[in-house]
């Protein structure tokens, strides 16, 4: 025996790849545009004096800034470093039981890899041929249930009707919607949290708010499982999120318009290059977030993968069963856009 047997070991989360340099980078989803202007003026203007303090462990000023932006009660917010740490927290708060957690088979792929961690069990349920979510699949014992809503990497939205369906029928189990995307013309289920003490919603500013960089994540629900998470988060660590975080998040959510009409350039471009792509010979399931799934009717998407990143153009291509002749391609700018439908067009004229 040697200190590795007493290793936990898992198979880790795999990101998308982080090239540097001039490319034309289309493969982590994330918002090709600047955060709002009053994110750069906070911290311009912050005092770095205040950096010798402790942040406050609830989110202080961004807590409360979420509160009146999303009408709920300080008890029904809790806020993490991304959405992948809120996630991984109440992935290890509520699935404590001997029953299965239940997500899709084709959802983000880094929900098992928590379960792997924590040593939960889990059972994933198969999408059916459209991609899409059944319902009745979700009735069933279970110790949670965890559904990515537009789903990714398809882009696929469940109905609020459907997914309140599952919620009303799994009472006795904690149901997380995971809504990375919603900002990208779904609806959202925050609304339910008054109806629903076992729903969790989960958000983040990665996308819509254009701060992947600096990893703010929130979860509402009611106060109970706020305060489950907030014990499991303090015994861990209560000092997660910086101050100059906090007055980042605050800047950003005071400029609705700015996060409005951003996500509304996203949702033009994406609806555009779904048109181009068509014409060009894909297929893809329609999309409401801010990426298109997709495969070609003849040519392997490996291959186009390769084709792209050859010309310093980055998409997510996955060696997984059932989508493995599948791209995932983030919406960029137009300008991006139209240099990734020029790269197609040679490639599949054979001009490339």
């Amino acid at each position: 025996m040697n200190w590795e047997d007493n290793v936990r070991k898992v198979i880790p989360y795999t990101p998308g790849e982080q090239p540097t340099g001039e490319v034309i980078k289309l493969n982590t989803n994330e918002n090709p545009y600047p955060p709002a202007p009053g994110v750069k003026k906070a911290l311009e203007d912050y005092d770095i004096s205040e950096l010798r303090k402790y942040p406050d462990v609830y989110g202080g000023e961004l807590r409360d800034k979420l509160c009146e932006v999303y009408g709920t009660g300080k008890d029904n917010v809790f806020v993490g470093v991304g959405s992948d740490d809120v996630l991984a927290i109440a992935f290890l708060t509520f699935f404590n039981g001997e029953k299965p957690v239940i997500f899709p088979d084709i959802t983000y792929s880094f929900y098992d890899v928590w379960c792997d961690l924590y040593r939960i069990p889990y059972e994933m349920i198969p999408l059916n041929n459209a991609f899409r979510i059944v319902k009745e699949d979700y009735i069933r014992p279970n110790g949670g249930i965890v559904i990515p809503n537009p789903n990714a990497p398809t882009g696929v939205e469940k109905s609020v009707e459907d997914l309140e369906y599952i919620i009303k029928n799994n009472r006795d189990s904690v149901v997380i919607i995971d809504e990375a995307y919603v900002d990208f013309g779904g609806r959202s289920v925050l609304p339910l949290i008054r109806e629903y003490d076992n729903l969790l919603v989960v958000q983040t500013f990665s996308k819509s708010r254009s701060m992947a960089g600096v990893r703010i994540g929130m979860a509402f629900g009611d106060s109970r499982l706020i305060g489950y998470m907030n014990d499991v988060k303090f015994s861990i660590n209560s000092y997660t999120m910086s101050r100059l975080t906090i007055s980042a998040g605050v800047a950003a959510l005071e400029d609705n318009g700015y996060f409005v009409s951003t996500c509304e350039r996203i949702i033009a471009t994406r609806e555009r290059v779904k048109k181009q792509l068509s014409e060009l010979g894909f297929e893809f399931p329609d999309s409401k977030s801010n990426f298109i799934f997709a495969t070609h009717k003849s040519v392997k998407a490996k291959d186009i993968f390769t084709a792209a990143k050859d010309k310093n153009i980055y998409l997510r291509w996955w060696n997984k069963p059932r989508i493995s002749d599948y791209l995932r391609i983030s919406i960029g700018t137009d300008e991006e856009m139209d240099a990734l439908i020029a790269f197609l067009r040679d490639y599949l004229d054979g001009n490339i």
